[in-house]
């Protein structure tokens, strides 16, 4: 499939004739509320293409990173470990959607305590008000398709599907990971304290960095995900407390509480939005391996 082309709206017509037989995203999943971000140059800017809730209402689709599957029930995001990025902050490729509270009204700023961002109940009052929502839940049901193989074994295998994104950083990162020898894999989440590091929690299996080593070798966990394995998260907020809840049919919930008091986001001017997709957490693999998730299920509730 040849990659350059002269507009988005070339890329979206070339790409339906693709999957002509299938429904697009939009018909899948509710995108009404979500832009997205390939790891494809298509505007010639050398940044990563942006594809903003009117385009994607409009059935976009990219034959290699965001499309239908095969039985037509769930929308695969895909990302290489070469391509373009998103910003000069970031490392790692991604196909990932960002919510957009605005739903495409372009009067409204993307960044800022405004109605396209949301705010922890925590926040100031001024904020609380001026924000589209207060605290919120992202509920997604997924599986993990293909994860990386080669390059340095602390990035090995390593995605990230879900998101929430302040104005600089992340209070919540969620993981799979899946080394290439074991046919199960990990999901942990990390919190990071504004201007400080992450700090790591295991949901299943142990957490990072130095990845469930015993005796220095890497110990597959008992309870893993398969690539495949059809697995479901939810990540809410309520004031400081996250919750991050991993389901699964004929299991237990998994369940972790992070106490986010001292991350000062709750002080005024701090903004929030989910993402959730695939964020590629390899860069010095073989450029065209790949992470990919097929999501069949994605719900905001503020």
């Amino acid at each position: 499939m040849t990659k350059i082309l002269f507009s988005i709206t070339a890329l979206v017509l070339f790409c339906g004739t693709v999957s002509a037989q299938r429904p697009t995203p939009n018909q899948v999943l509710d995108l009404s509320h979500w832009h997205l971000s390939l790891p494809i140059d298509v505007k010639g800017t050398g940044k990563a293409t942006t594809i903003y809730e009117k385009e994607l209402a409009d059935g976009f689709v990219d034959a290699e990173n965001f499309y239908v599957n095969e039985a037509g029930d769930g929308v695969v995001f895909s990302s290489p470990i070469k391509g373009v990025l998103t910003s000069k902050n970031t490392t790692y490729t991604r196909s990932e959607l960002r919510e957009m509270g605005r739903a495409g009204d372009t009067s409204i700023d993307s960044k800022g305590v405004n109605k396209n961002n949301w705010v922890f109940s925590s926040a100031p009052k001024a904020d609380r008000e001026k924000a589209g929502a207060v605290d919120g839940m992202l509920d997604a049901l997924l599986t993990v398709d293909e994860v990386t193989t080669t390059g340095a074994i602390w990035q090995q295998g390593r995605v990230i599907v879900g998101q929430i994104h302040a104005n600089d950083d992340e209070p919540c990162k969620l993981y799979y990971r899946k080394f290439p020898h074991h046919e199960r894999g990990s999901v942990f989440v990390a919190f990071e304290p504004r201007e400080e590091d992450d700090k790591m929690y295991p949901i299943i299996g142990t957490n990072v960095p130095d990845y469930y080593t015993q005796d220095g070798a890497v110990v597959e966990p008992e309870d893993g995900i398969k690539l495949g394995e059809k697995w479901g998260y939810q990540i809410k907020v309520v004031g400081n407390e996250l919750t991050v809840t991993i389901r699964r049919e004929g299991k237990e919930d998994a369940v972790q509480v992070i106490d986010m008091s001292g991350g000062r986001y709750d002080e005024g001017g701090q903004y929030m939005y989910f993402k959730a997709g695939v964020y590629n957490q390899n860069k010095t693999g073989k450029p065209d391996e790949r992470a990919t998730a097929t999501f069949y299920e994605l719900k905001i509730t503020h």
